[in-house]
């Protein structure tokens, strides 16, 4: 599976404007809702927000990965953010979070979303990458420098 595959370039956000953990879901969470007449937008925040209630989803290095299960969804949808300024999102190394790749899958997706994240991890553990991101001037660079990273695995 290739990340680009699902992720929704329409509802990606070169700078948020969310400045707490909350704001960023709920602006993530509309931005793909807006673009996705499958998914509802409270629905998929209260999914977001159940899941960050077990634990952040904020890995460290910059990088959080909201994700959740949802009803009614028949395919894996992500999308991507990026906060210049970063946001508290709890992360596991306490640092400001710059970094946001929204995971939804469908209910009774199995392993499938297992796979999707680990994939995801894996292209943020790459120091170089995430300073593409960062640095990118626009959102045709943020996925260039990502189709870069699907073509290596």
């Amino acid at each position: 599976m290739k990340i680009t595959d699902i992720l929704v370039r329409d509802a990606s956000i070169l700078d948020l404007a969310a400045e707490v953990k909350d704001d960023v879901l709920a602006e993530m969470a509309g931005a793909l809702a807006a673009t996705e007449t499958s998914i509802e937008r409270a629905g998929l925040l209260a999914v977001l927000r159940e899941r960050e209630g077990l634990q952040s989803t904020g890995i460290g290095e910059g990088v959080a990965i909201p994700h959740g299960k949802l009803a009614g969804l028949d395919r894996l949808l992500a999308t991507f953010a990026r906060s210049r300024e970063g946001v508290d999102f709890e992360s596991i190394d306490g640092q400001p979070t710059q970094l946001f790749f929204l995971l939804v899958v469908p209910e009774n997706s199995g392993g499938q979303h297992l796979k999707a994240l680990a994939r995801i991890s894996r292209f943020f553990r790459d120091a170089s990458f995430r300073a593409k991101l960062l640095g990118a001037e626009d959102l045709d660079e943020i996925f260039r420098a990502i189709e870069e990273e699907d073509a290596k695995f």
